[in-house]
């Protein structure tokens, strides 16, 4: 697969994160998105759930690894890319370690929480990571979603 070719292919994954992301936000969450793609093939799609099940660790990253698994019946996710809208917090990319995900493609960085900044070697040794992905849109959505919460 060419660059170019592959390009496409991230940003046609990363829509999907968003609408979840967009789905989080008409549910009073946090709009980060996520979903999981294992041999061209959705297993997995989820949003942010912190707020509807008063669990912070209820991040979009731990609902798609968890719908995942149980899709492919186990904890590995070595064949598979996750998609998700914002980097990884430091649990989530921590837990993407455990699950030995092959890669990880994220929209925008996270420059308060992001993984990058407090465990850049939390992922799997193997595992891939793209940054940048539809950066803009990604970054515009939680941007505007905080903003408006300061507004209130």
């Amino acid at each position: 697969m060419t660059a170019e070719e592959q390009q496409k292919k991230d940003e046609q994954y990363m829509r999907k994160a968003l609408a979840e992301a967009r789905q989080a936000l008409e549910e009073g969450e946090i709009p980060i998105g996520a979903v999981i793609v294992c041999q061209d093939r959705v297993i997995a799609r989820a949003h942010n759930l912190t707020e509807t099940l008063h669990d912070v660790t209820a991040h979009a990253e731990m609902q798609a690894i968890t719908a995942a698994a149980n899709e492919l019946g186990g904890k590995y996710l070595t064949s598979c890319t996750l998609y998700v809208t914002i980097e990884p917090c430091t649990m989530c990319a921590g837990a993407l370690g455990w699950s030995q995900i092959s890669r990880i493609v994220y929209g925008a960085e996270d420059e308060k929480r992001g993984y990058h900044q407090y465990a850049p070697h939390a992922p799997h040794p193997k595992t891939i990571v793209t940054s940048g992905i539809l950066e803009e849109e990604c970054r515009q959505l939680i941007q505007d979603f905080f903003r408006n919460k300061r507004v209130r």
